[in-house]
């Protein structure tokens, strides 16, 4: 399922970036002006006002982002806290720093948009700046350096409006990234479905389906062979449904939405009170892919089934971790054991059909099973896949 990300985000993240940088700027500029300016009681005026000022609508911004959408009236509002920082100020280095953010704060909102605004502002902070220049003696030095800083508005707000957009834009490729991964999970589990059911459930249904074909011509002319035909169809049948019972059983034991450890662990120990067998657990890997994480966990699974039904064990051992190039999975237990032919596709004479297809599903994602064993000294079984596996999905 697509994600689904509220647009107001951004701008309201970066509102508050503005609100919260403006009043440390402020701030910092109206301590510097303790050492300054006489009257004191006028400078920490003005720090009340920024402090309370920005608490109040980082707080809006926060409980109701989409104030955002009334853009208008925010700068409205925001302006009226800045003209009231101009008159405990008088026309101080805190009001352009606080009328600077203001701007930026016009530019996030409404973007290009606010071009106006800023010319509005600017305007403003000269009559500010000639204010200033009225009521302190300046040099002529000073005073080119105070007429400057009206200016400092319009690239706040330009600067304000380009960071809104930047994040705006990176918001949208990151939805659409994780959208794109879960497109591309969704495409990955739909084709491992097909390929289990093509495997497994699929061939044998097909070879039922000869055989119930061949039934009824049987029936007059060779009722010993019919007799076999009908055997053959009901253990299909069987085989079938105990194939389709462990696809769901494979799909029922992982859950996507925990992590990969955390579903080994469970099913581990969910295996550990059915069977009453002492078994130790390592898990010291990275997350997988949908792919590499299926098939490790099927391959699990055969492993515990094929001990409970034929090891005889009292301890267990799994290991599953990742180690330069691979993602290995190692599951051994001090049970009867077995005599290893010398290629492991000769098990399926033995009646090792689980091998086998613990087997093929290590080289359906690039890997390999390996298997040792011994009568009365235990099994090991080993899967190993390459950890570009990993990737395939996205991390």
């Amino acid at each position: 399922m697509a994600q689904v990300v509220d647009p107001l985000v951004a701008p309201a993240a970066i509102c508050r970036t503005v609100l919260l940088g403006r009043a440390a700027v402020v701030l910092t500029s109206a301590g510097a002006g303790l050492l300054l300016v006489p009257g004191t009681w006028r400078v920490l005026s003005v720090v009340a006002l920024t402090v309370v000022a920005t608490v109040a609508e980082v707080t809006v911004l926060t409980r109701r982002p989409a104030i955002v959408r009334r853009a208008l009236p925010v700068i409205a509002a925001d302006w009226v806290v800045a003209s009231g920082v101009l008159l405990l100020s008088r026309g101080g280095m805190a009001y352009f720093c606080f009328a600077a953010g203001s701007a930026a704060l016009a530019g996030a909102l409404m973007g290009m948009r606010a071009l106006p605004i800023w010319a509005v502002q600017a305007a403003f902070g000269f009559g500010a700046a000639a204010w200033a220049l009225r009521a302190a003696p300046y040099s002529p030095d000073v005073a080119a350096f105070v007429m400057a800083f009206p200016m400092l508005s319009v690239l706040a707000g330009m600067g304000g409006a380009v960071a809104a957009a930047a994040l705006v834009r990176y918001v949208d490729l990151s939805v659409e990234a994780a959208s794109s991964a879960q497109r591309s999970a969704a495409a990955d589990e739909r084709a491992r479905l097909a390929r289990e059911l093509h495997d497994s459930v699929s061939k044998t249904l097909r070879g039922v389906s000869f055989a119930a074909l061949a039934l009824p011509s049987s029936l007059r002319r060779h009722p010993a062979l019919a007799e076999q035909l009908a055997d053959t169809v009901s253990k299909g049948a069987e085989v079938a449904a105990r194939e389709a019972r462990q696809l769901l059983e494979g799909l029922r034991g992982d859950s996507p939405d925990r992590s990969f450890g955390d579903v080994v662990h469970e099913i581990c120990r969910s295996w550990q009170q059915d069977i009453g067998l002492t078994i130790r657990v390592t898990v010291a890997c990275a997350e997988p892919g949908v792919a590499v994480r299926y098939e490790m966990i099927r391959l699990l699974q055969e492993a515990l089934t094929n001990i409970r039904r034929h090891a005889h064990a009292s301890h267990v051992t799994i290991r599953l971790t990742q180690s330069g190039g691979v993602l290995e999975l190692i599951v051994g237990d001090d049970g009867v054991g077995f005599t290893m032919p010398e290629e492991l596709s000769r098990l399926q004479s033995q009646g090792h059909f689980g091998l086998v297809g613990m087997a093929e599903r290590a080289r359906a994602v690039g890997g390999h099973l390996r298997v040792r064993s011994f009568p009365g000294a235990g099994t090991v079984v080993t899967a190993v896949v390459p950890v570009a596996q990993l990737t395939e999905v996205g991390e």
